[in-house]
């Protein structure tokens, strides 16, 4: 096997690129080499996906057998379409790095993969689209199905598109998991969102990246959710981060109407935590079926807090600083119970 991976420094993307490497496989990576460090053993090529010069000496290096897309979050279609139409004749097929955003109902209903999707035209620039007043849907959703309606345009039934909600593990550069595993290092007592049976579905980014492996050399197409099928109650996942950290911390349960009252910002102060029906009722059947597997999530815990201390450190990113609850703001909350 030999393929393309757009991106492939850090997160899914390296993980992505060190797995088809230990498969034997050949790797060529495509970035502007300004985050992360390369994998050794890639043929790294530098260049903007959205530049058509840099994509067109890009294809010169072709053929592949699959393109493994994980750089396309922040662009709108039509990018996404330049890059798409400017490999279609020297790629096989083509693996597309989306999310369950896409989806009409998302994040209020259950999900399966036949869910209906966003509108966008593949050609969308950046402008395509809205943010409903409850938060949803978003510009992100419909610029993502643009996406996928732009890589479907070109490659047509040689596209797959993997739609993952919550994505952690060793590497994350967002901060959701290290933030609650930094909390629970700390101690004392902690504020958690009621009600703590609530079961929550992350997966652990290698089993995406395996998966993603998986259908570069399958027959696949069309669109998977991916989501961990068994999931962990969100006591058992505090439960685990304070083992891991050995932190003396106890988590007070807080029900969601005095967390909102308190204006505790949904997904972000609390990470992991939001109140709509459908955020993690999201269905892998399809994924399961074509050999998705997902370690335990407490694997994932315990893995990710030895790379934190192991002096892991993610590429920066801006959304690291997104998430968590300011502990004034915490210890405030808990004084008033």
């Amino acid at each position: 096997m030999r393929i393309l991976v757009i991106g492939g420094t850090w997160f899914l993307g390296r993980h992505i690129a060190e797995g088809a490497l230990q498969r034997g496989w050949s790797v060529t990576t495509f970035n502007r080499g300004r985050s992360g460090r390369d994998v050794q053993g890639v043929e790294p090529i530098r260049g903007d996906r959205t530049s058509q010069g840099d994509l067109e000496n890009l294809a010169s290096h072709g053929p592949w057998d699959a393109v493994v897309d994980t750089s396309s979050s922040d662009l709108p279609p039509r990018d996404v379409l330049l890059a798409a139409t400017a490999l279609r004749k020297v790629a096989r097929r083509w693996v597309h790095v989306s999310t369950v955003s896409v989806y009409q109902g998302w994040p209020h209903q259950p999900l399966t993969d036949d869910s209906p999707l966003l509108n966008c035209p593949a050609e969308a620039d950046e402008s395509y689209g809205y943010t409903g007043a409850d938060g949803s849907p978003t510009v992100y959703g419909f610029q993502k199905a643009g996406g996928e309606r732009a890589v479907l345009s070109a490659f047509g039934n040689a596209a797959v598109f993997l739609r993952p909600g919550v994505i952690l593990g060793p590497g994350e550069y967002i901060g959701r998991l290290p933030w609650w595993l930094s909390r629970a290092e700390r101690g004392g007592n902690i504020l958690a969102p009621a009600p703590s049976t609530q079961r929550i579905q992350p997966v652990d980014v290698r089993d995406v990246a395996a998966f993603a492996l998986d259908q570069a050399e399958a027959d696949t197409s069309g669109g998977f959710n991916i989501a961990h099928p068994a999931g962990i109650t969100f006591a058992d996942f505090l439960s685990e981060c304070l083992t891991v950290t050995g932190g003396a911390g106890k988590p007070v349960w807080v029900e969601p109407d005095v967390l909102l009252d308190h204006k505790v910002r949904q997904w972000t102060e609390l990470p992991l935590w939001r109140t709509h029906a459908g955020v993690w009722a999201v269905s892998s059947r399809r994924a399961i079926a074509a050999g998705l597997r997902c370690r335990p999530v407490t694997d994932t815990i315990r893995d990710t807090w030895a790379w934190i201390t192991a002096n892991g450190r993610p590429v920066d990113h801006p959304r690291w600083a997104e998430h968590g609850i300011a502990s004034e703001k915490e210890e405030k909350i808990l004084a008033s119970l």
